[in-house]
């Protein structure tokens, strides 16, 4: 596109310079015949100053001229001495002074008044003058005068028609050296910039954002390149982001196979081992009926967060607030969970205190947030390990709330992982390897959020891990 603008541009600027020319060379032509027009009464009146010597004797001696061979002696003398020639023609049309003597001429076609039509070819104007006899004071014959035109038209004049066509050109040159300035601030201002743009769009366009964006300046078009450069960093961000969740997924994919085999493969061998004999008695086949009940369960939290994450994305993780005490509604919830983590192999710590307050909150949605959270810290904190819960009534950002604390004595979260734990696919960068998804602590924000209150938690790297969360009183 830029080219085709700097093309359209050049073709335009010569064309101005091209009329700019025309007008030049017009008004200087113009200009010069007005001139040349302007000096007919100058060269009139220089003709009848130099013939005004022949013209004086002429009048004086006109009836002479005919019969005194000295008279015309003498004339000739005086038009040859002011760098004339001279031709006498009475008014009958007989010439009686002159190269063609004796002949006759046509006066209406031999007498030029007017200066211009008299101008003959090798630069001299024929001027006609009427003779006034001094003695009658009458017209008796007419003079003609061949005067050159060097003798007639002042240099100062030709020099001024110089002047005049080089001024012109000037002017044009002037015009010119503009012009060319004007195309290189155009170019410089705004089609280069505009190049650019076009190239770091095609950079961008090709998926390459590495290369700044950045235009020296304080003028509006710094401001856009900027602006332009920030429109690329936020693609950027984007782009890192997309291959990130798109590297995320694979490992979801990864993880979920991984996730599912392994209990699958439990149940699998637990009942192979049961059909084929290896449990005598009743309380061994219920010991492995409770590993499969384990195990079915882990595999069910799996689907179910995989369902929660996708109603998520849609928007339909549906979420019914009902006005309920809190009493009720958590101890549903902390007596299968204790046993859970106590099965485990981990101590669980009871609240010692459960308010009950009334609370507006989906009992499934926040029994899925405490199993979720429950969950995650039996992954992180090793056998022999201590997982407590603590529940309390407080008053935080103006109104009245009830806090619930999952901590554990884990290995605790490392400070580059902290700013990404609720998002969702992050499992942390943990020295041993993470089973589960990542989707968990995701889906307890959401739900929480949903809810009107907070999510958070505090870490300190090899000794604990504590999360909270607020749901806002009734």
């Amino acid at each position: 596109m830029n080219m085709h603008l700097s093309r359209r541009i050049r073709k335009r600027l010569l064309a101005i310079l091209a009329c700019l020319f025309g007008i030049a060379v017009c008004a200087a032509y113009l200009y010069a015949n007005s001139n040349s027009d302007n000096q007919t009464p100058y060269v009139i009146n220089a003709a009848r100053v130099k013939s005004s010597a022949p013209m004086l004797y002429l009048e004086r001696n006109i009836a002479k001229l005919d019969s005194s061979e000295t008279a015309r002696d003498e004339l000739r003398h005086l038009t040859e001495e002011s760098g004339l020639e001279l031709t006498v023609v009475l008014l009958d049309g007989k010439v009686v002074f002159g190269a063609s003597e004796s002949s006759i001429l046509d006066l209406r076609t031999a007498l030029h008044y007017d200066l211009y039509a008299a101008k003959s070819a090798n630069e001299t104007y024929r001027v006609a003058f009427p003779v006034i006899a001094e003695d009658s004071n009458r017209q008796v014959a007419n003079a003609i005068f061949t005067v050159p035109k060097s003798l007639l038209v002042v240099k100062t004049t030709q020099h001024r028609s110089s002047i005049i066509w080089l001024a012109a050109g000037a002017l044009l040159l002037a015009a010119a050296l503009f012009l060319f300035l004007l195309y290189r601030k155009i170019n410089r201002d705004a089609i280069q910039p505009i190049s650019g743009m076009k190239r770091h769009a095609g950079d961008i366009l090709k998926g390459h954002y590495g290369q700044p964006i950045e235009r020296a300046g304080n003028d509006e078009w710094s401001e856009l390149y900027a602006m332009f450069d920030q429109v690329r960093l936020e693609l950027q961000y984007l782009h890192q982001r997309r291959s990130e969740q798109d590297r995320a997924q694979k490992e979801l994919i990864t993880n979920i196979s991984h996730d599912l085999r392994t209990p699958l493969t439990t149940v699998k061998a637990y009942i192979e081992a049961i059909r084929s004999g290896v449990c005598p008695d009743l309380p061994s086949v219920m010991s492995y009926m409770e590993v499969m009940q384990t195990q079915a369960d882990s595999m069910a939290r799996l689907i179910d967060d995989l369902l929660l994450h996708e109603l998520k994305q849609l928007g339909q993780i549906s979420i019914s607030l009902a006005e309920q005490y809190s009493g009720e509604l958590l101890a549903a919830v902390i007596q299968p969970n204790a046993h859970y983590v106590r099965m485990a192999g981990r101590t669980f710590k009871e609240p010692e205190a459960v308010p009950n307050v009334l609370i507006k909150a989906d009992a499934a949605r926040i029994e899925q947030v405490i199993v979720n959270l429950i969950a995650n810290a039996l992954k992180h904190t090793p056998p022999g390990g201590v997982i407590g819960m603590r529940i309390e009534q407080l008053r935080a950002h103006g109104r009245e709330q009830l806090q619930l604390t999952i901590e554990d004595t884990g290995g605790g979260i490392s400070a580059e992982d902290m700013p990404f734990i609720f998002e969702r696919y992050y499992k942390g960068q943990t020295e041993q390897v993470s089973e589960g998804t990542g989707l968990g602590l995701s889906i307890c924000k959401y739900i929480v959020e949903a809810h009107g209150g907070t999510i958070g938690f505090q870490s300190i790297k090899g000794q604990s891990t504590s999360f909270t969360f607020t749901i806002p009183l009734a």
